[in-house]
């Protein structure tokens, strides 16, 4: 991977399944704030919009896929970004139920975690504040939590969402993450190039300290060379420095309220669409090149927006 490349995706995440309500006023759960944000998102400089869908009625995560009808169209309509849907979905979901909306959505890219690990967001309970009963219970069940990601699970999506002509980002949260994504290159199940997702911060997986990120990045060069794109996401505080490091190191960059809910230091984001323009601005001033949709879309080989069932 080159030291730069020649332009930077940025990609955004817009509510995850990790915060919860109570613990920001601007957390999008409704089909219309999600809709809403992805759309200022995609306008502030992100050519890929990670998304998830909540109960409208309690804010809690979902896969229905009703809920994501009533914000993808309106996204589709309303920018030319990449739709990347989550098959992670919310935690403890049955693999079945977290693959349910990409396969009736058909996108360009899908998220899949390359493999299992321990999941644990039970320290964010000391940042609800009036949360509803669901809230604290979701959070302390992840003591006890198994992020599934078998094998056998990882290849049932690879082979369910491909044949509609979905790509994928790996997820990897740890280095033997890049290893399982070469055994399956190795084994001829998915082909390049490889749009590597390294995740940092997240208890039960790597830390996020510089170190670790130059050691996922020698990896992963190592294993895919020229076939792969790495992507860097920071959970929390280290949000902005670790991508700001990573795409210093050649990598594209991650952000978004369903990775950090702080644009600086005690500070709330008001939106996803502010958290886009302040890493557009330290890259811009680092001498980046931001990637259009479409410029994305040529890096990653995806089918084109035209191509989707939304």
């Amino acid at each position: 991977m080159p030291s730069r490349p020649g332009k930077t995706i940025i990609s955004c995440a817009i509510t995850g399944s990790i915060h919860t309500p109570s613990m920001s006023p601007h957390l999008p759960v409704t089909p219309d704030q999600i809709a809403e944000s992805a759309i200022s998102a995609a306008e502030a400089g992100a050519a890929i919009l990670h998304l998830h869908a909540r109960n409208p009625e309690t804010g809690a995560p979902s896969q229905d896929p009703a809920h994501y009808t009533q914000f993808l169209p309106r996204i589709a309509a309303a920018t030319d970004a990449i739709v990347n849907i989550t098959t992670g979905g919310g935690l403890g979901m049955s693999m079945e139920d977290r693959i349910a909306p990409a396969l009736q959505a058909a996108p360009e890219l899908a998220s899949l975690n390359m493999g299992s690990f321990n999941f644990n967001i039970s320290g964010a309970e000391k940042a609800l504040s009036n949360p509803q009963p669901w809230e604290a219970e979701y959070l302390r069940g992840t003591r006890n939590l198994i992020m599934s990601n078998t094998f056998t699970q990882i290849e049932t999506v690879l082979s369910r969402l491909s044949t509609a002509g979905t790509r994928f980002e790996f997820e990897c949260y740890d280095t033997g993450h890049l290893y399982n994504l070469a055994h399956f290159a190795d084994a001829g199940l998915v082909k390049p190039p490889f749009f590597v997702q390294a995740i940092f911060g997240v208890l039960g997986a790597q830390g996020t300290d510089p170190e670790n990120l130059m050691h996922m990045r020698a990896t992963a060069e190592r294993l895919f060379g020229d076939d792969h794109l790495l992507s860097v996401l920071g959970a929390g505080r280290a949000q902005f420095p670790l991508v700001t490091m990573g795409a210093i190191l050649g990598a594209h960059v991650r952000v978004g309220l369903e990775d950090n809910l702080y644009i600086a230091k005690g500070q709330l984001a008001e939106s996803n669409a502010q958290m886009v323009a302040k890493i557009r601005r330290i890259l811009e001033d680092l001498g980046h090149e931001i990637a259009t949709p479409d410029e994305a879309r040529a890096m990653l080989g995806t089918k084109g927006a035209d191509q989707v069932s939304f």
